[in-house]
């Protein structure tokens, strides 16, 4: 793969390395960047399949990404490193917290990862078909891997009219907006299909984390009359990461937004 990046800051501050998350790129941080920048030392990626980084089709998974992330520190940074992703960049901070090389990582924060909601079979709560995995499932439909397809008002359509309840919050704009337009759909296939953890459970991941974390849960709700669940993940399903991560041995603070 061939990674995109933008960096800021001086290299006499700490490390700290910025996770996009889906449909995201290092785009999504501009404005906190120039924040960050005066404290730290501050990198951030595209990942595979996103902004302008290259596409690999048949190869978005959570341990190929990781192991992206793994390279760019070891190569391209250089030094410990904080690392801090939001949503499904939430999931790959917290996947380095665990694998990442020894001494790579100094710590992490996970901003409203999926964990478990974002899977086909999860371990408890909500699985990714009653959360926003049905967006996922038209994308793949009518854009079609590497936007094969590409038909935006046939998924418009389709979204308008589709019993769930995510969809219904988000009704889609005229045109591809330019994030959409650098996001290789089958990314969303991965996640609706499995294949993105197929390799790496949530909870085999959470049962290896060896760094401090801090763990931000954002905006959720549980529909009660279909069990949907409307953001990242439940309490239910955040009381577990707490659970097993406490039970690793690492320490961790949870913060509800």
């Amino acid at each position: 793969v061939v990674m995109n990046y933008a960096e800021a800051g001086s290299p006499n501050n700490p490390a700290l390395l910025l996770i996009p998350g889906q449909t995201e790129s290092w785009w999504g941080y501009e404005k906190a960047m120039a924040w960050l920048a005066k404290d730290f030392h501050v990198f951030a990626v595209d990942l595979r399949g996103q902004g302008r980084s290259s596409w690999t089709p048949g190869r978005y998974t959570l341990d190929n990404m990781g192991n992206d992330l793994v390279r760019f520190i070891s190569v391209v940074v250089q030094r410990p490193v904080i690392s801090s992703g939001c949503s499904s960049g939430g999931l790959l901070s917290a996947w380095l917290s665990a694998f990442a090389l020894p001494g790579q990582l100094r710590g992490a924060v996970w901003e409203d990862p999926p964990f478990f909601a974002s899977e086909t079979r999860p371990l408890v709560g909500q699985s990714i078909k009653q959360a926003i995995g049905p967006l996922f499932r038209l994308n793949s439909v009518y854009l079609g891997d590497q936007w094969r397809v590409g038909d935006w008002e046939g998924l418009r359509k389709a979204a308008a009219s589709d019993p769930s309840p995510f969809l219904r919050m988000l009704p889609l704009p005229p045109a591809p907006p330019q994030n959409l337009r650098e996001y290789d759909p089958e990314w969303g296939r991965a996640f609706w299909e499995g294949t993105v953890a197929a390799s790496c459970p949530h909870e085999t991941l959470l049962a290896q984390v060896k760094v401090p974390v801090l763990f931000t849960h954002h905006a959720r709700r549980v529909i009660p009359e279909t069990g949907n669940l409307l953001g990242a993940l439940s309490d239910l399903q955040a009381a577990k990461v707490r659970e097993l991560v406490t039970a690793a041995g690492a320490p961790i603070e949870y913060v509800s937004l």
